[in-house]
């Protein structure tokens, strides 16, 4: 199969510096992510959109919450194949990533796509999130600017895997499906209960001629 979005000229648009070391990322995927339980064997030739520009629609939302910010840290919690972690790390290498991911036949696929993609600002942490709630406690590790994630858990799970990890106005920055409004909606007393503020939702381009995506945002009080 060939993902009909391989030489489309969104790609360049929407991807810029970063098409080149996500080509590789794609190829990898194309190759090994279905045997590997990655991705479905419905995507296999849909990865550039369902997957990867999916990844890259919250980049605009990432970059604007650590513009300016002292420490440009990003936590992608349950990583999984990389999304959107590894692509939003790509698009920003000004930022520095950490991949949270409990599954280590997960972590040993982010480790080799880093060294595939050449990524110098990601480190890769195997464990849960409470795990690392713990360590930002107990302040072995800093708290984050930014924290991302993608098809994990509903809101209700979601803002306690979360929001822990944030310093004083940070901000939570999920992608989620058609449904956000309501788990919102579902979810505001553990929102509200984990230091949460202004929860909502926002369409996020995906590129030219693609149906947008929904982007969930959440700040730290």
């Amino acid at each position: 199969m060939v993902d009909e979005l391989q030489e489309s000229p969104v790609l360049a648009r929407v991807l810029g510096d970063a098409l080149p070391r996500l080509e590789r990322f794609h190829d990898k995927l194309s190759q090994e992510g279905e045997p590997r339980g990655l991705i479905g064997p419905r995507d296999v030739d849909i990865i550039w959109e369902r997957h990867i520009l999916n990844s890259a629609a919250i980049v605009p939302y990432v970059r604007k919450a650590t513009d300016g910010a002292r420490f440009r840290t990003v936590a992608d919690v349950g990583s999984g194949g990389g999304f959107p972690g590894l692509v939003t790390a790509c698009c920003l290498p000004e930022c520095s990533f950490t991949l949270i991911e409990p599954m280590e036949r997960r972590v040993e696929w982010l480790a080799e796509c880093v060294d595939l993609m050449g990524l110098k600002n990601v480190s890769i942490i195997r464990g849960r999130s409470d795990e690392v709630i713990n360590r930002v406690r107990k302040r072995e590790m800093h708290p984050f600017a930014v924290v991302t994630c993608r098809a994990v858990a509903p809101m209700t799970k979601l803002s306690g895997w979360t929001l822990p990890l944030l310093k004083p106005t940070g901000r939570l920055i999920a992608l989620k499906g058609r449904s956000a409004q309501a788990e919102l909606d579902k979810a505001s007393g553990q929102i509200s209960r984990y230091g949460g503020r202004r929860p909502r939702v926002v369409e996020a381009e995906v590129g030219p001629g693609l149906e947008p995506t929904h982007v969930v945002i959440v700040d730290k009080r």
